[in-house]
Formats: C-alpha cells, structure tokens, sequence
C-alpha cells in the first residue's frame, strides 16, 4: 500500500498548447490524438457551456472523505483543473460552494470528480465547472489521509500529474503532457480539415464522393436496385 504523499511540484505542459486544446474541444481532441484519453460517458457537466482545459491535480482519496481536496487546494496553481478519483466506487457529494470558492479564490479552472458533487445550483451561478459522476446531497467526512499529484486512474482513462485536462459538453478527455504540443498541431489539422469538408457538403456533395466510400460499398457487396 502506497504511503500518502503530497508532491508540491509538477513538470507543467506548454500553456500556448494548453490554450489550443481548451479551444478545439474533447471530441476534436479526442480524435485527433488517435481516439485515444477520453475519460467514461458517465462524467457529465453539472451545467451546459463549460469549456475548459488545463494541466491535473490528481487527488487520491478514500470513500466518503474529503479531507485531500482541502490539503489538494493548497498546492494548486492558477489555470490547473483538479482531478479527483476515491480509492473505492462512491457517488457521496465530496464537493460543494464553499470548497468551490477556495478553488476559484486560486485560480482553479474547474474540477473532474469520479463521484458525487453538491450545491450545483449555488456552483452553477458563480460559474465554477464540474464535471461529475454523480450529484448528492451525502456529505462526507475528513478523516483519512490519502495522495495528491500522483498517478490515478479517473473514468476509465489513465492521468498523471500535469496531463492536459479537456471538458466541455461532450465530456472529458486527457492528453498526456509530452504530447500536448503535438496533439494541438494535429488538432489544428482536423479543424482546418473538417472546414472544407463542411463547405462541400454545403454545397450539396455526399459524403460518398467526398470520403472516396463508393469503393466500400462494392467491396462489401452493397446492391442498388
């Protein structure tokens, strides 16, 4: 068993990379990385219109117990997003305003919780974003130790500390921190891609003709009568 542990300093990714993604979204991310990162369907924004990315604070913690999310806020820097997963499946409200305001007040960009999240309506009008497994009133207790900025697993998709966290409506997904550069330029690529395509198809042009699948289609013995 992993002695808990806070590390205070982690490598950070570009931030000129981390700016691209937050713009491009998680499906063009997602994508274009390799349909790779993308964290379980079930994580949903507690309000439409979020859109975020930023590099991880992992939070490791035990069922029912919050007490690592205040010791998390201490070594959070501005515009990273914090990531928090319990050690066992649990869906009690970790989170609420109050812990909300001391985010924000360090300039925390938003927070991705593999449990349960409160106060959303309080949370939804001062703007702070959240992307959830669950909502609940179940409070918690602050009683247990467990780890901050250490490797975690959250929804499915692996993270580690300074990974590029991106959230808007259509869910999550992760880009490893080395990558992020790479994956902003590839990003970049399938926008300016898709713009085009979206101009045929404006135009009135299928999808057949532009995507070449008419070949497909014979070779997998489709019939036209």
């Amino acid at each position: 068993m992993m002695k808990p542990v806070v590390v205070r300093r982690v490598e950070q990714p570009p931030a000129d990379a981390v700016a691209a993604l937050e713009k491009y979204g998680v499906s063009t991310v997602h994508e274009a990385q390799g349909r790779n990162g993308l964290l379980a369907s079930y994580m949903r924004p507690i309000y439409p219109g979020a859109a975020i990315a930023g590099p991880a604070v992992t939070v490791s913690l035990p069922p029912g117990d919050n007490l690592m999310i205040h010791v998390a806020v201490e070594v959070c820097t501005p515009g990273s997003i914090l990531v928090v997963v319990p050690t066992s499946p649990c869906t009690d409200g970790y989170f609420g305003e109050l812990l909300g305001t001391s985010l924000r007040a360090h300039g925390v960009k938003g927070l991705i919780i593999e449990a349960g999240c409160r106060d959303v309506a309080p949370l939804t009008e001062m703007k702070f974003p959240i992307w959830s497994r669950a909502v609940s009133s179940q409070g918690t207790v602050k009683a247990t130790l467990g780890s901050v900025n250490v490797p975690i697993v959250c929804a499915g998709a692996s993270i580690e500390p300074g990974d590029v966290i991106v959230a808007d409506d259509d869910g999550v997904v992760v880009v490893k921190r080395a990558d992020a550069a790479e994956v902003a330029v590839a990003s970049k690529q399938r926008i300016d891609k898709e713009d085009l395509v979206r101009a045929r198809l404006a135009k009135g042009e299928l999808g057949l003709d532009i995507y070449n699948l008419r070949p497909k289609l014979k070779e997998l013995g489709l019939e036209y009568r």
